[in-house]
Order: structure tokens, then sequence, then C-alpha cells
């Protein structure tokens, strides 16, 4: 029997119905802020994510899906090496969701010169090869945002405002969410940061780990976000990046938290947050759901030097992304319901064979009018068919008999109550709709 991979899940029923729920909230609510939908390739070059989210990150490194067509794989089993590749052909599946869309930023100058800033929000899959466990899947899902071409510390403020508008609109109580907050400086501030932060590593080398000591030569904040516990504690004592902010820096991870205080969002300032992709700058943000057990359920920040990797022009940029799965875990711990129950419709029955066509012409007549309706396909008898709207969750059922067919008319029954009345198929679109309403 074939059975899906490991790590990846069938999105259907009452799941689907909340991630179509988070995508509905996510579309208002942005869409209030000013943010266009966007959907890019879920295949991208290996190079659009190494230059942004950084080889030194366990993702590119660990947990990128590549891509390759059935005879490029052949080639590369007998060369056993991807040199002779071109760039196009050197393929991965997106791991994340802002490499791509900056990628997209770039190629379709949507920031041009002097031009206003762009607002991007996405719902799409991405893909990790990561060990499969609770809250982590190999095809997983985000809905997140990107804003291009906005300095101001208020975009910071105003996507953290919005993102924990978004955990409200999906059912969280303001006291289960922690929102967590850092600054990890720029370029001007983020070199001798960074060269502080590693020779801390190396002066512990001892107690680190080995992922930790190749982190200290290619990215050395990386290891704040060690998965090891005693690198972790190691880390404690590290430098921070609080302590190393230049001045426009600093002044801009102020104003960022007035906005914030100015609109009642409560955050906890963590000097150690660093993320987990590298092209990260100035403000970082993550948000947990307390007790849920499942790890952080979204964040973002501030990426100003991004586009230039893609190949762009300098242009500041901020975002976030959530994610579908951990939500719907956090939100279940908490017992709440997200996935609703199946949509409303309307069951067209009928006694025998002989009213089959009028039941056809009333099911069209009735989907015209953008009415969910069901009707029989198998032949069953009327009792059975009773009992199957009754499982299509029908609130109302159109009987036609040899009767109603003569009268011109239709009985409409009540499902819940059995009320039973006469209608004439003129006026049946009308009536079912009232009745629904």
């Amino acid at each position: 029997m074939a059975q899906k991979i490991q790590g990846t899940e069938d999105l259907f029923g009452g799941y689907m119905r909340a991630w179509q729920h988070m995508q509905d909230i996510a579309r208002e609510l942005f869409g209030a802020y000013g943010f266009d939908m966007i959907e890019t390739p879920a295949i991208e070059q290996v190079d659009t994510f190494v230059h942004g989210i950084g080889e030194s990150t366990d993702v590119v490194r660990k947990e990128m899906f590549r891509v390759f067509s059935g005879a490029l794989m052949d080639r590369l089993l007998e060369s056993g090496s991807e040199s002779g590749l071109k760039a196009r052909q050197r393929m991965a599946m997106r791991p994340e969701g802002t490499a791509g869309v900056v990628r997209a930023a770039v190629e379709n100058n949507f920031v041009p010169q002097g031009g206003a800033p762009v607002k991007l929000w996405y719902g799409e899959a991405m893909f990790r090869g990561e060990r499969p466990q609770k809250g982590r899947l190999r095809q997983f899902h985000q809905v997140g945002v990107e804003w291009l071409g906005a300095p101001d510390p208020a975009a910071d403020a105003e996507c953290i405002i919005m993102l924990m508008e978004f955990y409200k609109r999906m059912g969280f109580p303001a006291d289960k969410l922690s929102l967590r907050i850092n600054s990890m400086g720029d370029a001007a501030c983020r070199p001798a940061y960074r060269e502080a932060v590693r020779s801390f590593i190396l002066d512990h080398k001892d107690q680190m780990c080995e992922d930790c000591l190749e982190r200290a030569e290619i990215n050395p904040l990386r290891s704040f976000d060690c998965k090891n516990d005693h690198c972790r504690e190691v880390m404690a004592d590290a430098p921070l990046a609080k302590d190393n902010l230049c001045e426009e820096c600093d002044a801009h991870y102020k104003k960022v938290k007035q906005y914030l205080d100015e609109a009642g969002v409560s955050y906890i300032e963590d000097p150690t947050l660093v993320r987990g992709l590298d092209y990260y700058t100035r403000t970082v943000f993550e948000v947990d759901c307390i007790g849920a057990g499942v790890g952080a359920i979204g964040g973002g920040g501030r990426y100003d030097g991004l586009m230039e990797l893609e190949g762009g022009k300098p242009t500041p940029g901020i975002g976030f992304a959530v994610g579908f799965e951990r939500m719907a875990l956090a939100l279940q711990s908490l017992g709440v319901d997200i996935e609703g129950s199946e949509p409303d419709c309307v069951y067209v029955a009928c006694t025998s064979a002989n009213e089959r066509d009028a039941a056809f012409t009333a099911t069209l007549a009735l989907r015209g009018a953008g009415i969910r309706t069901e009707a029989d396909y198998q032949g069953r008898s009327l009792k059975s068919q009773f009992k199957q709207a009754d499982k299509h969750n029908a609130r109302l059922c159109v009987v036609l008999g040899s009767d109603e067919i003569a009268a011109g008319t239709a009985t409409l029954r009540d499902m819940e109550s059995h009320e039973q009345v006469s209608v004439p198929m003129a006026d049946l679109v009308s009536e079912v709709r009232a009745r629904l309403a």
C-alpha cells in the first residue's frame, strides 16, 4: 500500500479547514495593513537560500532538500561531484519563505529606486530534512509577511503588533503568549561583536561542541542557538549584543520598544535571541506559547542586507513567519478548536429514479446560486438519502417525489426540527437562501 513519507501530513477535513481558517485571518488582517499576497516557486536555485540563510546554518548544512532530475542524478552518481553543474542546475526545495520573496523582489524590481515600500504576505508549504518529531515536519506550512523598503523602526513595531493581533484572532489568550525581542546590530557594529563572541568560544573550546567550534569560524552568533544544553550554559556568559550596539542601532532598538510600549504590547528583552538564519539585522523577535511544549510558534526580524545578497540594490526589509502545525498543536493544548464544523449544505433527495432529472436540475440551480449542495448518485432509498444528508451536515433537504413533480413543487425538510413545507419550484432557490440565512 502506498504511504506518505515520514514527517509529512495529509491536510483534509477539519485539519484543512484549520489551515484555510489561518489563511483567511491572515488575508483579512494583513490586508488591512496593506499587504498583498505572493506565491513563489517551491523550487529555487540553491544559491538563493545559501546567500541569505547562510552556509553556517543547520538549514543549509543539514536540512535543505536538494532536487535533481533523473538524468542529472545519474550524471552526479557517475562523476561523484557537483562541480560541473551550472547554478540553474543546483536546485533545492524552499526551506523558508523570505529568501524566495526577496529573490522575486530583486528579479521583478518590486522596489524601484525612489519607489514606495512593498508589502507582501504568503501562505505556503516549506520543506526541511528534519528528524520527524512533534512540531517538526519535513513538509510544513507557514504564513508570513515581508515588508521591503521601510527602514523606520515603526515598521518593526507594526510587524510585531500585527503578529500579536494575528495570534489573538486565532484564539490565543494574551496571557499564554510570550514575546521575546532583541537587537543583533548591523554591519557597523556586528563585526566587532562577532569577533568578541568568537574569541569567547575559542577561550572555552574545551566545553563547546564540534558544531559550535565550526560556527566560531563561520558565524559565531549561531552558537547562542545551539541545541546542546551544555553549550547554551556556556554561552550564557558570552558577550551580549545589547552591550555592543552602535549608536544608530541602539537608537533604533529603543524606538521599537517605545512604539511597542505605546501600543500596549508586552515583551521580554532576551539578549541571547539571535534567530536561526544569518540574514537578520537589528530587531529580531520570537513568540512562544507558554506551556504548550512545541517550541517557538512564530518569529522574525529585520534583514536590511538581504536584497544585496540576492543581487539587488541596498533595500531594508523586515518580516515574520508563523508555523501552522506548531500553532495548531499549541491551540490544541489550550483546548481551542480552530477546525470548526463541516460547512452547512443542502441535500437534494428524490423518492425514485423517475425524479432523478428533476433532482439534477434543482441541484444545478442551488449551486448556481452559490449554495453548497449535495445529492444522491448511488440510487439510494429515501431513508438512506436522509442518513447521507446528515453525514454531509445538511441543514435542509429538498425532497422531490412524483406528487411534487406533478404539482411543480418541492418539499423542504428542516433536518434538525424535521419540519416540512411545500415550496413552488420557481421559489426554491430564494426560499432555501432565506432559511439558511
